[in-house]
């Protein structure tokens, strides 16, 4: 369609052309032949040049009657004589009446508006806003917005034009100066930021909305503060990065400290299981040595009674000898001779206790050897050369060439006692 719009119009104009051509050409021939000789000059020929007129004002109608709404853009049919039509013009190919009507487009593609800082060098408009201190602040702002095509009608014939430079940004400086003058510098940048942005653009979109204005979103991408407050801002932060310095640092010591807690609790653990371990070994080691203690238990009985009484009877030489020492250097008049009968007394005692100790011990060894003769022959032959040889033979004596001696033993073992001495 937009190939036959175009042919349309270049016919319309070529058969305008074609037209004033012949008619140039009529007028020329005959006033050239008046210059030559008098003659009858011949007419000018109207009703061709009429027709290609007529055909060719109808072919460029024709063409002017179709008009083209581009992708991304929407049209308004405005007549001279009834104002906008209230039907908008969507993409495509629609008829108009030429020379009456005639259609204003517009573009229904997202709009950005943007605001710059003051010290920003780019060409846009610049947005100064007052806080709570009254401090004046620069907002570097982008608002994305696009226009109704429903509203476009209206908007032809009620809006200053274009929308996108005569209405929007008031409207967007103004949503923000009643704004901020409720928070504080601090607040605006950093801690209710968020939160600024989102009132904001909820009061533009309202203030747009009867206007045909759909925004859909609003950015605060820059905020230009003062040189004083920047300066102190900037000392606080670094005030803040020193303190967040310290804290961390301060988590990494109570961190290594834990460290070093687990580390020793872990030691300790360590050191008891091992203490633990130990004991288990010790105990078994013990229940180990009592049960081979049970098999000779007889034997070491008498040997720790001995063990005892050795001890004490040393212990008590020892007690004497220094209770002797302790009175002797008491009494330092008395001293050599106290300390001769002392000594003399305690070697008497001691004496007495070694021969009480030996008398007991051989008392105990001829009970034993009186209840078992047979330990005289090993006591014998535990003392005689190892070049002897022992024979062990049963009490009985069957086939025995010494049956009659060893018969004999026992009764003279009864008769006659055998002394330490002889058992030496």
């Amino acid at each position: 369609m937009l190939f036959v719009k175009y042919s349309l119009s270049v016919i319309g104009v070529g058969l305008l052309l074609a037209a004033a051509g012949i008619l140039i050409h009529d007028f020329y021939r005959i006033f050239k032949k008046r210059g030559e000789q008098p003659a009858e000059p011949r007419p000018v020929e109207w009703r061709p040049a009429l027709r290609l007129a007529i055909a060719g004002f109808v072919a460029l109608l024709a063409g002017l009657s179709i008009v083209l709404v581009p992708s991304g853009e929407a049209g308004v049919l405005v007549s001279q004589f009834g104002g906008a039509r209230p039907s908008p013009l969507y993409p495509g190919i629609h008829w108009i009446a030429p020379l009456v009507d005639h259609v204003e487009l517009f573009s229904t593609r997202d709009h950005i508006f943007t605001t710059t800082l003051p010290e920003d060098p780019k060409k846009s408009q610049v947005l100064r806003v007052q806080t709570k201190e009254g401090l004046s602040v620069g907002l570097a702002v982008t608002v994305r917005f696009r226009l109704d095509p429903r509203r476009l009608p209206w908007m032809e014939g009620n809006l200053a034009q274009p929308v996108e430079t005569e209405i929007v940004p008031p409207v967007v400086a103004t949503a923000f100066r009643d704004a901020t003058p409720g928070y504080m510098v601090r607040e605006l940048f950093a801690t209710r930021r968020d939160e600024i942005v989102r009132g904001v653009a909820g009061e533009i979109a309202r203030r747009l909305a009867p206007d045909g204005v759909i925004v859909t979103e609003v950015m605060v991408t820059d905020i230009g503060l003062p040189e004083e407050y920047a300066k102190g801002l900037e000392g606080l932060l670094l005030k803040e990065q020193e303190n967040d310095r310290m804290s961390v640092e301060l988590e990494v010591k109570q961190k290594m400290v834990q460290e070093a807690e687990f580390e020793a609790d872990a030691d300790k653990v360590r050191e008891i299981k091992a203490a633990e371990g130990k004991a288990e070994e010790t105990v078994l080691e013990a229940k180990a040595q009592a049960d081979a203690m049970q098999h000779t238990l007889p034997l070491k009985q008498k040997q720790i009674e001995q063990s005892r009484l050795e001890a004490e009877a040393r212990k008590e030489a020892t007690v004497m000898n220094a209770e002797a020492m302790a009175q002797a250097k008491v009494i330092d008049g008395k001293a050599e001779l106290e300390r001769r009968r002392l000594m003399t007394q305690g070697d008497a005692d001691h004496i007495r206790t070694l021969a009480g100790a030996d008398a007991d011990r051989l008392k105990l060894e001829s009970d034993v050897i009186r209840g078992n003769p047979l330990l005289i022959q090993k006591i014998i032959a535990d003392k005689l050369s190892d070049k002897v040889q022992i024979m062990m033979v049963p009490n009985d004596g069957k086939f025995f060439f010494a049956n009659d001696v060893l018969k004999a033993a026992p009764a003279e073992t009864s008769t006659h006692p055998v002394s330490s001495s002889d058992a030496r």
